[in-house]
């Protein structure tokens, strides 16, 4: 019986290509797809301000709350400019040691950089966001080290000024920024090491044949070639950042992102048609962010 199967489901491939298939499509198309249009369901219901009580019934309030307020704007515009601080500071910080691992490092070498690289991975993530806060404090280390320097007025400058400054390093926008670059670096420097890696050596050489310089040679040849995984990193830096809520509550001021919002208003507020509305932010400034990431080819790189 089991023999008769077996030769059954040789002779059709594609059946048995659509079997194997089969349970992850559902996992897919039923828990993950169901459960994004669930939330966008809930964002189309109210919340009854006298009662505390959610109307399931389709209107538009919730949205027209949301988008009528300044201050969810505001939430949304600060979420989006940090992720895009924080990708674009991994990006510069990534691309020397992915180009290090990539046409450099050998052997050994190599896999104690890639091991160096995943490391801070294996660590709690709480464990790492309370340590910088430690590191960050005004008794922190990095407090000291610009007092042994005897630069301590230029710390108190940089916090001095408006918008990314505040009482202390574990306390303001710049602390958080530095955090989420340490957190998330790691997720840009192996897809770019990956796209460096498939930059053929002969290129490169053809290009010192005739006389460009290493500047030209990096901006014609290099960045080009390398600039998908660039981007297939920042869909991990940028999405990782925009939906955190939890580093901007251990660092950072009272000013609130969007995961903090979410958090607040299905949880303590009880709103959770608005914190509904407050996620499919996030997934559609993503989807629109994978489409154009397709169109330049990052996926080639993940």
């Amino acid at each position: 019986m089991g023999a008769a199967i077996g030769r059954s489901l040789w002779r059709r491939s594609g059946l048995v290509t659509f079997l194997l298939l089969l349970p992850p499509m559902l996992w897919l198309g039923v828990v993950y797809t169901g459960s994004l249009f669930a939330l966008l369901a809930q964002s189309l219901f109210a919340l009854d301000e006298f009662s505390g009580v959610i109307l399931y019934e389709p209107t538009l309030s919730t949205w027209r709350q949301f988008l009528s307020e300044p201050s969810n704007l505001d939430i949304v515009l600060r979420t989006l400019v940090m992720a895009a601080c924080v990708t674009i500071a991994c990006a510069v910080v990534a691309f020397p040691i992915a180009y290090l691992m990539a046409r450099y490092a050998q052997g050994r070498w190599k896999a104690l950089l890639y091991v160096l690289v995943m490391l801070p991975l294996w660590s709690s993530y709480l464990v790492k966001v309370y340590a910088w806060k430690l590191i960050l404090a005004k008794e922190g280390a990095i407090t000291w080290i610009f007092g042994q320097m005897g630069l301590p007025w230029l710390l108190d400058g940089i916090l001095a000024i408006p918008l990314i400054g505040g009482p202390s390093l574990s306390v303001s926008y710049l602390g958080m920024f530095l955090v989420f670059t340490y957190l998330w670096v790691p997720f840009m420097i192996l897809p770019v090491e990956a796209a460096l890696e498939r930059v053929p050596r002969r290129l490169l050489e053809a290009s010192g044949d005739l006389g460009a310089p290493p500047g030209m040679t990096f901006r014609k040849i290099i960045l080009p070639l390398a600039f998908p995984g660039v981007v297939a990193g920042s869909i991990f830096t940028f999405s990782l950042t925009m939906g955190d809520y939890i580093l901007p509550y251990v660092i950072g001021s009272s000013r609130l992102f969007i995961g903090q919002v979410v958090y607040l208003q299905q949880g303590t507020a009880g709103n959770v048609p608005l914190a509904a509305a407050f996620s499919v932010v996030p997934i559609v400034v993503m989807a629109i962010y994978l489409a154009v990431a397709r169109r330049l080819g990052a996926f080639d790189a993940l």
